[in-house]
């Protein structure tokens, strides 16, 4: 590797079919975990081992025949004495087979488009700020986007590089850049956090991020993930949302997920990891970081700096459950007309979120309304979501209307969706090998 001048691999995770049929094995051989596994008492927080069977890179690469695992799997669970105590489709590991096929054949029902809101038939259209650059002549995205506001910019990138200020979503973030892998319930988190629940941000632009890190990457599952994510196709409950405090603490209460993947606060006890801001400033320098600024850094002494939230998560929620509110109002999909033309502007008050001020303006090249900045994606350090997605929730949403009734109250517990997901048992945590 070095002779050819490449750098060493960041992350532990390695290919290849000798290695893939080996995982099979000892998945099949502990035959407990493959009848009764649920992918949502699974916890994203797990890291060594994973708590999930981390097969998705081996269909991606060929190493691993979905259609083996399959047998295998279903040889398993269809023996008389595992039947009674064997977890359900959608939950179970078939079910994330299934949820592989159904993103595989959205996908070949609209070719490229799938990819893209714009042009996209069965994707809801939310102005978004970032939003992508169109061709004319293939009404394809271009790799670029618009920067329509330098704040939505600066919050992006601190996103991307696990510097927002939020522990959970910044280990996450550093995860995925190092090992090119994180548990599925955290692609959810991160990408809510993006998108819907905190920055409204296109999520073409995480897309493209999760497309160049994730070692499983396949278009379809990284774009119809996305589109669940961002309560663009899919899934249509926008005010359920994850907690960047709440959520890692069912799984991890003590913090350890955090502690590896941002060392800087690994002297913070329980009671702040996830919350570092309130912690005093005493304390603070006694655990050898502060809470400071934008950047995770070193000050002199050796003390580390870690940075300051960047928005104020439940004032940003409450603005971008408003904007969903107001674009699932007005109701266009991406191959409206006036989503094409940019005319979509004139049914969006001016102060509404995202790039809404005007009465027309389009991310369609030659035709930008030129208030925005382009900035090429390939020119930045970007890059999906693998065959998983969210099984427990049973909220998907199809062009002509939602799954639940107009003028539904809000039930209880759909604030956040942290009360969704139950912490897992000690029986359903997975075995070292």
């Amino acid at each position: 590797m070095s002779e050819l001048g490449l750098k060493p691999a960041s992350t532990q995770h390695r290919g290849g079919e000798t290695r893939a049929l080996a995982a099979l094995e000892s998945l099949i051989a502990n035959e407990h975990y493959t009848v009764t596994f649920s992918k949502p008492e699974t916890a994203p927080t797990a890291f060594s081992p994973q708590s999930t069977t981390l097969f998705s890179p081996h269909h991606h690469f060929g190493s691993l025949s979905v259609r083996l695992l399959y047998w295998r799997v279903q040889d398993v669970i269809s023996k008389k004495e595992n039947k009674s105590k064997a977890s359900q489709i959608p939950t179970n590991l078939i079910g994330q087979l299934l949820f592989r096929d159904m993103y595989f054949a959205a996908q070949a029902a609209l070719g490229y488009s799938f990819a893209q809101t714009y042009n996209n038939p069965r994707t809801r259209f939310i102005p978004w700020h970032l939003p992508s650059t169109i061709d004319p002549e293939t009404n394809l995205v271009t790799g670029s986007y618009t920067i329509d506001s330098q704040q939505a910019e600066t919050w992006f990138q601190r996103w991307k590089f696990g510097r927002t200020g939020f522990p959970w979503i910044d280990a996450l973030m550093r995860q995925l850049r190092q090992e090119g892998w994180i548990h599925h319930l955290g692609r959810h988190a991160v990408a809510c956090f993006l998108t819907r629940g905190g920055c409204y941000i296109d999520w073409e632009r995480g897309a493209e991020v999760f497309e160049e890190w994730l070692i499983d990457h396949e278009t379809s599952c990284n774009s119809g993930n996305w589109q669940w994510l961002s309560c663009t196709a899919f899934y249509a409950q926008f005010y359920r949302c994850y907690s960047p405090v709440a959520f890692p603490k069912k799984t991890d209460p003590e913090g350890e997920f955090v502690r590896h993947f941002v060392p800087e606060l690994k002297g913070y006890p329980k009671k702040y990891v996830y919350e570092p801001w309130r912690a005093p400033v005493a304390d603070q320098k006694k655990w050898g970081c502060l809470i400071k600024g934008e950047e995770s850094g070193e000050e002199g002494g050796g003390m580390k700096t870690y940075p300051k939230p960047m928005f104020d998560f439940n004032e940003r929620r409450g603005i971008c459950i408003e904007g969903m509110k107001n674009a699932y109002h007005v109701g266009l999909y991406g191959d409206d007309p006036r989503v094409k033309d940019g005319t979509w502007r004139k049914l969006f008050d001016d102060k509404a979120e995202g790039p809404t001020e005007g009465t027309k303006g389009s991310t369609v090249e030659g035709q930008t309304s030129g208030d925005g900045q382009d900035v090429d994606a390939d020119e930045m350090d970007m890059g999906v979501d693998e065959d998983e997605a969210e099984a427990e929730h049973q909220g998907g949403e199809n062009r002509g209307g939602d799954s639940t009734p107009r003028g539904g109250k809000r039930k209880r517990g759909q604030g956040t969706l942290d009360g969704h997901f139950v912490s897992p048992s000690p029986r359903k945590k997975r075995e070292k090998a």
